[in-house]
């Protein structure tokens, strides 16, 4: 009789399934290449079988192979929930929080706020992942997040902090009249409703795209030309003017996401009321709905 898998075992499986290369399994469980390759070997001759078959667009799950993935991927939940329900049963506010958040957001409005909790509750570390990809919080890729979008995900907790207004900037040295254009977001930046918008304006930005808020502001900045930015970042920029009221067209709900398993948590309860409790105050609600004193 053959010996069970062991849950280690099914990791390295996981990940090959969901990266679909060897490479890709060993970056993310942070080995190499010849690791992951005898780890799949010694899987496959304990249980008799392929898991997976090498083809062009990568390492393809045999059936074989999908039934194990399956079955690893449902132990991973269940592994990751007893990891909250044990390992985080803390009473006091201490230890590691991740939080994850967009570039603009942490550098127009969340470094106060962050310094503060850090001020109130020294024993918490925060760890930041600044980054425009949305993180799997199921998995544990962070423990908080705060983003703008339309619909926050079911399986999440989801705290409506406010609502993001934007508004037409030019650098302040720079007449409207003689600006050089509009400028817009890359395409391999999701926001349909500025890209309808600036559409439905009959706005050109085929002359300059950039992929980040943070790099269209610096470009308008230098008077490279026009484009909408949130009015929380922009508005306390001496080197940028705005143009006219908010569009209502592309303003976003901004929400601050965690996983129902750690809503009780002490540090990660200590960070969110932080969060919270501070956005919720006048006047950074002023800040984000673009209301100017």
């Amino acid at each position: 009789m053959k010996d069970p898998i062991d849950w280690n075992a099914l990791r390295w499986i996981l990940a090959i399934g969901r990266a679909g290369t060897l490479a890709g399994a060993a970056r993310a469980l942070g080995v190499s290449h010849a690791t992951i390759f005898r780890r799949l070997n010694a899987v496959e001759r304990d249980l008799g079988r392929a898991l997976f078959v090498r083809e062009r667009r990568g390492y393809v799950p045999t059936a074989a192979g999908e039934r194990l993935l399956a079955e690893a991927a449902d132990m991973e939940r269940r592994m990751q929930a007893l990891e909250r329900d044990v390992l985080d049963d803390d009473t006091a506010p201490a230890g590691p929080v991740r939080l994850t958040t967009t570039d603009t957001l942490f550098d127009g409005l969340l470094v106060p706020i962050l310094a503060g909790c850090r001020q109130r509750h020294p024993a918490i570390t925060l760890e930041v992942a600044i980054s425009n990809d949305t993180f799997n919080l199921s998995r544990r890729q962070a423990d908080l997040a705060v983003r703008p979008m339309t619909t926050p995900p079911d399986a999440l907790i989801a705290h409506r902090l406010g609502r993001i207004a934007m508004a037409p900037y030019a650098a302040a040295h720079v007449d409207e009249d003689t600006a050089m254009g509009w400028l817009g977001l890359d395409d391999s930046v999701f926001f349909p409703a500025l890209s309808a918008w600036m559409k439905a304006q009959g706005v050109d930005d085929s002359g300059w795209r950039i992929d980040t808020l943070l790099g269209l502001m610096s470009a308008v900045r230098r008077g490279a030309g026009v484009t909408l930015l949130p009015c929380y970042l922009a508005d306390g920029d001496p080197g940028l003017v705005r143009l006219g009221e908010p569009v209502a067209e592309v303003a976003t709900d901004l929400w601050l996401l965690v996983h129902p398993d750690l809503r009780r948590v002490a540090r990660v309860r200590a960070v969110r009321d932080e969060i919270t409790s501070s956005i919720a105050a006048e006047p950074v609600q002023a800040r984000l709905a673009g209301r100017l004193p």
